[in-house]
């Protein structure tokens, strides 16, 4: 499973990192959506499972052993945080490639005039 994870995150961050340098604006919006989706997978796969105590999570204190496997909550809401950023931006940089099309008749960014 790990290796799965490492294969997906290593394939989004090349594909990202190619659209990211492409000449179309639209693709270079894509990259960076994809870039920020391959970094969310890389929290959460880092984040893992960890072993709970009674001591880590309070809450399990009142029950018996063996306590149910817990996931780190600050890392769900890192995530979280950053899937909400990440759709703001690109809907804020979909607007600016729009205005871009309007002012320059195209969105390959090698025929904008100088």
């Amino acid at each position: 499973m790990t290796f799965v994870l490492a294969a997906t995150v290593g394939l989004l961050f090349a594909l990202g990192t190619f659209l990211l340098l492409r000449d179309d604006l639209v693709k270079v919006i894509w990259g960076v959506a994809i870039l920020s989706q391959a970094a969310n997978i890389y929290l959460i796969s880092m984040g893992g499972i960890t072993e709970p105590t009674a001591d880590t999570v309070p809450v399990l204190a009142d029950y018996y052993a063996p306590f149910p496997q817990t996931a780190d909550p600050v890392v769900q809401a890192l995530v979280l945080t950053a899937i909400v950023i990440s759709f703001g931006m690109t809907a804020f940089a979909l607007t600016l490639s729009y205005r871009a099309y309007q002012e320059n008749e195209t969105i390959d960014v090698t025929e904008w005039p100088q």
